[in-house]
């Protein structure tokens, strides 16, 4: 580098790092003086969170206080007295205290019941899936009219059977509060006397004097389904088809997604590909955010920055530095300001040109995100909040047409109380604009009456649930959909944090940007491989593929593994160790048993014939056995998370499965060599090592990553 170059870059660097001074020394100042700027607000994204909230209470606040000064007023004209005011500590009884109005107390309600969204209608390999139905009809039949839960679960001592129903103890005590004096033991020979008999794939329930059902599977029905599952391939349950729309990744336009954007898209995409693989008609809604007067100060540093936009997509090459600069110049510049201004008045009104312009800073902003989507396999359609612009004007008029009584102004407001919320939604300010409220309402609306999903599915951080769910009540009392049928859930997750069990961020306390991340698990995972010494072996195609499937792998389930309502650590270190529950462990494991089936030189067409001629495999050692039952549990896993949504119940399933055909190799020979003798290849057990293979595979599709079957 050149004497000159050095200068002008250090001299680059140094105007930067005034800049970044110049605005800390902001952020100070404001802090200090106690003014929540724009700015402050921009860079301290909770502290803007709670401050709407605060709004908002604020606004309730005075609403109440302007209630009672009215009531007051009145009673004294009226003459009634006011009685006065009572403590906490108040004795009164339950009966004499005031009760809730249904607007007052609490965050938003949530449906009370639970409901089962999840229709049945062909169980697959499932096991527990049919005990569940099996033992709910009979704890039915010989207890009618008690509503007490199903416990049934896997015994940890096989001594024990298999599964174990505990049903008889909490019925007991049910029936001696009413009354009725049974033992548990008595209880639970009752329940088992109204099972079939011979179902298929049990092979004895022992009760016990003390209530506890063992049930023990039927050895040769196991042995058969995983026959099945050699010739046939892998079977999913079957469920009833539903139209869902799952909402996820949501980054905002003129800035790169971040790291924050990392679990929602991460987690949404796995969804849609449960839901897709049980044969759902998925719509998969990217609710970017595309509109608002942060617009008009970016299109006016468009104008000045590429005047030329309109014949050419313009270079930005850093999304997150165009739209400081713009931002800087709005809050420093007041001519500028008014530009702004003026050029978000052109937007709302559509003028030509200007609408140009806006779809210029879209279009960039897309195809940076796209290389994010297209690095994580991730399909996606954009339904922006411009989306929804004359969709609110609708609103309004509609919920004044039909469902007047919901909406009160206030203040020059429209605002609408939900059931049993304390905080309004403002649907139209007093300036005649609209706000959150008002284009999640038309959203909701939208999908429910128009798109006509079953199941409308919101992945989105934890922090947003109070917001959520007062918009879904809001949609329930407006009867835009019936709980007991339709599925309007939010899915929300913790945060990704740092080593140093903070917000993940950079070393300068920058936010991370995602294409970096994924840059950086790219450069780790070639130096793993590198480490294993695969370039020795492997052609540089598989090198790539193997490379790839590693970093973006390990991302994907470093997040998905965790429960995702709880915080989680990032660390490329954890995530890139080849022992324990990593992407990492599970592609090795799935390459490794890819191997043993080409080592064996048996053709497909050869294991097919010895599958057909063995109906039920000979599988006699534990260890076979052990495999096999972890295998038939693919569908209970299936139909676990379709109704839970926690992915994290799909990695333990597939990390079990891996760690079990560890040991079975361990244990069982599936290529056996002897001295001086051909080697022997075990086809029960090839024919095990195949189906395992196909169950990952399937997981893998499940939570997206990438198969590989050399590593």
């Amino acid at each position: 580098m050149s004497v000159n170059k050095e200068l002008q870059q250090r001299y680059s660097e140094y105007s930067a790092a005034l800049d970044q001074a110049a605005l800390l020394t902001r952020l100070i100042t404001a802090m200090e003086k106690g003014e929540l700027t724009d700015e402050l607000l921009e860079h301290t994204p909770e502290l803007a969170e709670v401050k709407k909230l605060n709004d908002k209470l604020k606004y309730r606040k005075s609403i109440l206080e302007k209630s009672i000064a009215e009531q007051a007023a009145k009673n004294k004209k009226n003459g009634v007295k006011a009685s006065a005011p009572t403590d906490s500590k108040s004795t009164a009884p339950a009966d004499k205290k005031a009760k809730n109005d249904g607007k007052t107390g609490g965050a938003a309600p949530k449906q009370s019941k639970k409901v089962d969204y999840v229709t049945v209608e062909d169980f697959g390999s499932s096991i527990l899936g049919r005990l569940q139905k099996l033992f709910k009809t009979a704890i039915a039949d010989a207890f009618p009219g008690l509503d007490l839960p199903l416990l049934l679960a896997e015994t940890p001592n096989p001594q024990f059977g298999d599964y174990q129903c505990t049903s008889a103890m909490p019925i007991a005590a049910k029936l001696k509060s009413t009354g009725v004096n049974k033992k548990p033991g008595d209880v639970a020979k009752e329940i088992e006397a109204k099972l079939p008999t011979n179902v298929d794939f049990i092979e004895k329930v022992n009760v016990l004097p003390a209530g506890f059902m063992n049930i023990f599977l039927n050895k040769d029905y196991i042995c058969k389904q995983i026959s099945q599952l050699a010739s046939k391939g892998i079977t999913l349950p079957k469920v009833a088809k539903k139209r869902v729309l799952v909402d996820f990744s949501s980054p905002n336009i003129a800035k790169e997604m971040h790291v924050g954007h990392l679990r929602s898209t991460i987690i949404g995409d796995s969804i849609c590909r449960l839901f897709e693989a049980v044969g759902f008609d998925v719509l998969r809604v990217n609710h970017i955010g595309d509109w608002g007067t942060q617009f008009g100060m970016l299109i006016a540093h468009l104008y000045d920055r590429f005047p030329d936009f309109l014949k050419k997509l313009p270079d930005i090459a850093d999304l997150q530095a165009f739209y400081k600069e713009s931002k800087k110049r709005f809050d420093e510049d007041e001519v500028f300001k008014k530009r702004a201004y003026e050029c978000v008045v052109k937007l709302q009104s559509h003028e030509e040109e200007i609408v140009k312009a806006w779809n210029t800073i879209c279009d960039v902003s897309k195809k940076y995100n796209q290389i994010v989507y297209d690095h994580l396999d991730i399909k996606i359609k954009d339904v922006g909040e411009s989306f929804y612009q004359d969709k609110m004007v609708e609103l309004i008029k509609w919920i004044k047409e039909n469902k007047p009584d919901m909406i009160r102004e206030e203040e020059g407001r429209l605002i609408m109380f939900p059931s049993e919320c304390t905080v309004p939604l403002t649907v139209v300010k007093s300036d005649g604009g609209f706000t959150y409220d008002t284009s999640d309402l038309a959203a909701l609306k939208y999908r429910m009456l128009e798109e006509k999903v079953d199941w409308n599915i919101y992945v989105v951080d934890a922090g947003q649930n109070l917001h959520l769910e007062s918009i879904y009540a809001a949609g329930r009392d407006l009867e835009w959909y019936d709980i007991n049928i339709h599925r309007v859930e939010h899915v929300g997750f913790g945060l990704v944090l740092g080593e140093d069990r903070k917000k993940f961020k950079t070393r300068s306390g920058e936010t991370v940007r995602l294409l970096d991340l994924l840059s950086e698990g790219v450069k780790r995972a070639t130096e793993k491989l590198k480490e294993k010494g695969r370039e020795a072996v492997m052609t540089e195609e598989e090198l790539a593929a193997a490379r790839d499937a590693v970093a973006f792998g390990c991302v994907k389930y470093a997040d998905l593994s965790h429960t995702r309502t709880q915080d989680y650590v990032f660390s490329f270190d954890r995530m890139l160790d080849d022992r324990g529950n990593t992407a990492v462990y599970l592609l090795y494991a799935y390459a490794r048993i890819r191997s043993i089936v080409r080592t064996s030189g048996i053709t497909d067409a050869q294991l097919a014939e010895y599958v057909s001629k063995n109906p039920i495999l000979p599988l006699n050692h534990p260890a076979e056995l052990k495999l096999a039952k972890q295998l038939l549990k693919l569908s209970d896993c299936i139909l676990q998370v379709l109704d839970s949504l926690m992915l994290h119940q799909m990695c333990d399933y597939v990390y079990q499965l891996a760690t079990l055909f560890h040991d079975f190799y361990n244990e069982c020979y599936v290529i056996e060599k002897k001295d001086g003798e051909p080697p022997v290849v075990h086809f029960h057990r090839l024919a095990l090592c195949e189906v395992t293979a196909n169950v990952i595979s399937t997981c893998f599709k499940i939570l997206g990553i990438r198969e590989v079957p050399k590593m």
